[in-house]
Order: C-alpha cells, then sequence, then structure tokens
C-alpha cells in the first residue's frame, strides 16, 4: 500500500510540473483572497517608457487563457497595446454547466464573493504599478460567459475603461450603464445566447449611448455586416452582425481592435487662423 501511494504521489507532482512547464512563458499569477489567479499577459518592449493603451480579454464558459490568446489575438492585431488574456475559475454557468465543473466568470455583482471583480481590480493595479498605463485607453472584451462579464465591467467599472467589445453576450442592465462606445458581435442563429435576447440588450445600450435610429455601414469583413450608429454624447455603437451561431467569428478581433483604435484616435487640433495674433 506504502510503496502504491508513493507511486501515486509521484505521478502527482510529474502531472504538476508538466501543467507548469506547459505554461507559456508570459503567463503571470496573482494571490486573489489566498486563490492564485493567472493570465497570459502580452507586453510591447515600450510599456516601460511609453503610454500603453490595455486591452482585457475574457474566454467564453469552458474556455482558458491560452485558447482566448489563439483566438483573439488581439495581440497581433495592436502589438503596441498590453494584452491580457485572463483566467476564470470553474464556475456554475446561468445556461449550462451549473455545477460550476468548467472555467467561467461571475454573471452578477456579488456572486462568488466577487472574485472576479477582484481579480480584475489586482491585475488592472499591478500593471499600472509595472508599466507606463494610457489611462485613457483601457479596453475589455469578451465572448459569450466573457462578454458578459465585460458588461458586467462595464456596469461595475465604467470609469476605468474606454470601450467596450462583447460577442455572443447581453446583460439585464443594459439601461443602467454609463455611455460608452462599444462594438456588439453577435450571430443570428446563436443556439445557445439567443440573438433575441442580444437584440433588447443592443436596443437598450443605443438609448443608453444617445445614438442615432439610424445606422450607417462601418465595415463588412467575411459574414459579418457592421454598422455605427453615431451619438450625441460621443458615444458611438457598433453592431456586427452575422448569420452565424455561437462561436466567436474569425473576422471579429481584427474589427474589434479597428473599433477600439477608432474611438479613441488623438486627432490633431488645428488653431482657427482668425484667433492667432499678428
Amino acid at each position: 500500500m506504502r510503496t502504491f501511494l508513493l507511486s501515486i504521489s509521484l505521478l502527482v507532482s510529474l502531472l504538476l510540473t508538466s501543467c507548469a512547464q506547459s505554461l507559456p512563458a508570459n503567463a503571470r499569477s496573482w494571490k486573489v483572497d489566498g486563490v492564485e489567479r493567472q493570465a497570459i499577459v502580452y507586453v510591447p518592449p515600450a510599456a516601460n517608457k511609453t503610454k500603453t493603451p490595455v486591452i482585457f480579454a475574457f474566454h467564453g464558459h469552458g474556455g482558458n487563457m491560452r485558447y482566448s490568446s489563439q483566438t483573439y489575438a488581439y495581440h497581433k492585431h495592436w502589438p503596441e497595446a498590453i494584452v491580457v488574456y485572463m483566467q476564470g475559475l470553474p464556475t456554475p454557468g446561468g445556461l449550462v454547466d451549473p455545477q460550476g465543473r468548467l472555467n467561467g466568470w461571475q454573471n452578477r455583482v456579488g456572486l462568488q464573493g466577487d472574485r472576479d471583480l477582484k481579480f480584475f481590480d489586482t491585475v488592472f493595479a499591478s500593471l499600472k504599478k509595472d508599466y507606463q498605463i494610457d489611462e485613457k485607453r483601457v479596453f475589455s472584451a469578451g465572448h459569450s460567459n466573457g462578454g458578459g462579464f465585460t458588461y458586467l465591467l462595464w456596469a461595475e467599472r465604467p470609469d476605468i475603461f474606454a470601450a467596450f467589445a462583447p460577442a455572443a453576450a447581453f446583460t439585464v442592465r443594459a439601461n443602467t450603464l454609463k455611455p460608452k462606445p462599444a462594438i456588439h458581435i453577435a450571430g443570428e442563429s446563436d443556439p445557445l445566447v439567443k440573438f433575441e435576447w442580444q437584440k433588447r440588450c443592443i436596443d437598450a445600450v443605443l438609448k443608453v449611448d444617445g445614438c442615432a435610429l439610424t445606422g450607417k455601414p462601418w465595415a463588412k469583413s467575411g459574414d459579418l455586416v457592421c454598422t455605427m450608429y453615431p451619438s450625441s454624447t460621443g458615444t458611438p455603437f457598433v453592431t456586427a452582425i452575422g448569420p452565424g451561431n455561437h462561436t466567436y467569428p474569425k473576422e471579429a478581433p481584427a474589427l474589434t481592435i479597428k473599433f477600439f483604435k477608432e474611438v479613441t484616435e488623438v486627432k490633431d487640433t488645428v488653431p482657427d487662423p482668425t484667433s492667432l495674433k499678428p
């Protein structure tokens, strides 16, 4: 029996070592309420001396940071930005996995002791300490449950973010959100997060953002038709809608970065010639 237990112990140690070695070199860890949390962090070389944008990316329920870093790949579309692919913990799902065996994110304030909101707060504070963060260009993006958490961050931490990019997600708090630029990505044949639910959320956010009733073409990429709704409050909203299902569209990352850059672009100001003194 002792030999058997020793063999099991060695096997567990080898498995743990293998898992640790399999983590990418740019994985980082933080302690949040005594629990180790992880994220894959891409940092451009100039982040120590130049104000740098930050994107927080959240995987869907059952996903992980490695998968989202490969699927979203925001760091490839915007290599000058810090991109943080956050790792969720086993979490009961609202639509699937009620036992909470798979990784996910809290979908309401107060659930799981607000561990994911605290995780975000801890990571953001760490980045501000370690790098030159452009606090006017901080963004959140996520798919499915990660998109729902992006909406939760919009509701609970609105002043931190410049813009949001939820996909295949919705929030019942849409009409209480603070006006902010956003791009919402959706599939009309989504069998899990029904498009009608997302449409109600979109309509509520359009009102919150003070957007025009009629949009104008913004982009066409693959099957996604993108419509821009200009805003009287400077908080435009874009819908990127295709016929797809619940998967994250391959065109979504490039469109997300295009939107983030456009809504935070620093425009050169040209003085009025009549105001110049001779």
